[in-house]
């Protein structure tokens, strides 16, 4: 196959995936919330199961009216959904889906380049806070700064845990290196970063920045029609990588039996369980507080992460 070809059909694959996954996770999550909760709502639309309840919600986002405040930045309030939607695509890319070729762009580095992009979200916060021109955006962007720089460093550490047992910061590198005696040795850096992972997306209960009991909606206040279904569709990417990236470092991501043949769906049962994780902790637990939330992090998961970082590195020297 010549080269441009396999690019191009790496790119349009990663693309395909870009666009389906996060629809196939909204769709769950509507479906599981519904279970727990009781809510009859998604139940309806469609005529099996509110299997159309996607499609009603998009269908409502095209209708609505593109607002664009009077006091906003107008050219930085209209960039911020992209900049809030394109690091994750960057971020696909790297990530393996199975052995051999199953991955878009194989990096030496590619842990290094994940954990870069993925601190641009903090960028998508800011833009849409400050220039919205409104106060309670305002005041939800500077939560969610302080949240996601904050939860950067044990996000980071408990990486470079893995990335240090595994001797390597290509991700496909980890995957082969990964041993089953790892869910032991590694289960507290893949609790961090899982953790982490979740303050990184600001889902459920670290959703302080658009507490809408307190902010309306936070930073995506004056966000109207598909602006702002950019911002739910780049929190639902957000998910699936965060569920990729702990797979990959953490859990083996393609091994399983038949790995060889089936590698690519092993990856993909992981990355949605994990989803569905994500999800029940959505319905299960109320928000933390600001205090609470910076508490966990300092005082909680960033002790731990270098506890678990000297560990490794005592480790690798006795091996």
């Amino acid at each position: 196959m010549p080269l441009w070809l396999d690019l191009t059909v790496r790119v349009v694959a990663v693309v395909v995936g870009f666009l389906v996954l996060p629809l196939l996770v909204g769709q769950a999550e509507h479906k599981v919330m519904a279970h727990m909760q009781g809510r009859l709502g998604p139940m309806y639309a469609g005529a099996y199961h509110g299997w159309a309840q996607l499609v009603a919600d998009g269908v409502k986002f095209v209708q609505k009216e593109d607002v664009t405040p009077k006091d906003a930045d107008r050219g930085v309030f209209r960039l911020a959904p992209i900049v809030a939607l394109f690091p994750y695509l960057l971020i696909l890319l790297v990530i393996p889906l199975g052995p051999g070729s199953l991955v878009a762009q194989p990096l030496d580095v590619g842990l290094f380049f994940v954990l870069a992009v993925l601190g641009v979200g903090v960028l998508a916060v800011l833009m849409s806070a400050w220039a919205s021109g409104n106060k309670y955006s305002l005041l939800g962007g500077l939560r969610g700064g302080a949240q996601l720089l904050g939860y950067e460093l044990p996000l980071v550490l408990a990486a470079a845990s893995v990335a240090m047992a595994a001797g390597t910061l290509s991700l496909p590198g980890i995957v082969e290196a990964w041993k089953p005696w790892w869910l032991l040795w590694q289960a507290p850096a893949a609790i961090i970063f899982f953790v982490a992972g979740l303050a990184e997306i600001r889902r459920p209960p670290f959703d302080m920045p658009i507490a809408d009991s307190e902010l309306v909606f936070g930073y995506m206040t004056e966000y109207t029609g598909l602006r702002f279904a950019f911002f739910l569709l780049a929190e639902y990417v957000g998910i699936i990588v965060i569920a990729a990236l702990t797979t990959v470092l953490f859990l083996g991501g393609w091994h399983g039996p038949l790995s060889d043949q089936l590698g690519w769906l092993w990856t993909l049962v992981k990355i949605f369980a994990l989803s569905f994780v994500i999800i029940w902790l959505r319905v299960s637990y109320p928000r933390l507080r600001e205090d609470q939330l910076q508490r966990l992090c300092w005082l909680v998961l960033v002790p731990l992460a270098l506890a678990q970082l000297i560990l490794t590195a005592a480790v690798k020297l006795a091996m």
